[in-house]
């Protein structure tokens, strides 16, 4: 159950807080499927078909936001709104007004609603209170800022920081490329993207592609910089690096996987957790250090 994309903020360590009253902020806010007149449904569900809405293990919690929505296409509304007013018209001898027609539209969609299919996804969260860290595993900043807002919804005194570092990624990576060296810990892969800072934002993508130094010396030396970089840390994950410091493509290399001996999806589903957390942990310490430290809050 590794996080594939991480959305990293900053709480206050050791976080301290009281269990039951979480579960009990986040019940609150508990999920419940579409009504007919709903198009999108937001809430907590337990990570455990048998647990709580807060999962613990090692101290590390794990939160589960699902999220509802309808599917019913504009396309479909029209093509029934049409068909109605084809009706009236032939009903009233006149075609309907602009008034008409959309009141024909509101009504066709009300009615459609109720038996809309609707489809499901889940976001994960992970609150790490012993060293100050919550991550959602979420691949822009606008899904993350969905479960932020529920979250805060649910436990408005929760205190929530963005990750900051002293150097830019954006300048950290673009250095790091320059001289064909990653950062202590790290190895730089075969996929990287580089963008002009001109007004044309020309941009070159290297994909599973070996990376030339003389190519990559080149391009920056025209005024690009690095947005994007591939890296491995301590031969155990691979990730994305990103100018606004999310890490995307997240995976956990075989010599972690390999370690896998659960007995069922309850134990494996605790281990991956327990593992990541560990993982996850030395490697954002490593790569904060790596980006000259964190900036002290305003």
């Amino acid at each position: 159950m590794w996080f594939k994309n991480l959305q990293i903020y900053r709480i206050p360590a050791p976080w301290k807080f009281d269990q039951d009253e979480f579960i009990s902020q986040l019940a609150t806010q508990a999920f419940q499927t579409c009504s007919n007149s709903e198009m999108q449904s937001q809430g907590w569900v337990a990570p455990r078909a048998d647990g709580e809405l807060v999962h613990s293990v090692n101290q590390q919690l794990l939160l589960q936001l699902t999220t509802e929505r309808k599917l019913l296409p504009n396309s479909v509304i029209n093509q029934v709104a049409k068909a109605r007013a084809l009706e009236v018209e032939e009903q009233q001898g006149f075609k309907p007004g602009r008034k008409m027609l959309k009141e024909i539209k509101e009504q066709v969609g009300e009615e459609l609603l109720p038996r809309a299919f609707s489809i499901q996804r889940s976001t994960m969260v992970w609150i790490d209170p012993v060293h100050g860290w919550l991550v959602i595993d979420a691949s822009s900043p606008a899904k993350s800022d969905e479960v932020l807002k529920l979250l805060l919804k649910c436990c408005d005194k929760l205190p929530l920081e963005m990750l900051r570092v002293e150097l830019s990624p954006l300048a950290a990576m673009t250095d790091w490329l320059a001289g064909n060296e990653a950062p202590t810990g790290f190895t730089i892969d075969q996929d990287t993207e580089l963008r002009s800072k001109s007004e044309s934002k020309a941009t070159v993508r290297y994909v599973r592609h070996a990376l030339d130094p003389k190519e990559i010396a080149s391009h920056i030396a025209s005024g690009k910089q690095c947005t994007k970089l591939a890296l491995t840390w301590a031969d155990k994950v691979s990730f994305v690096l990103t100018e606004n410091l999310t890490l995307k493509r997240v995976q956990a290399l075989d010599v972690l996987t390999e370690q896998d001996n659960a007995q069922n999806e309850n134990e494996k589903l605790d281990g991956d957790f327990a593992l990541m957390c560990g993982e996850l942990n030395r490697l954002f310490s490593d790569l904060v250090f790596a980006l000259g430290g964190e900036a002290k809050q305003a």
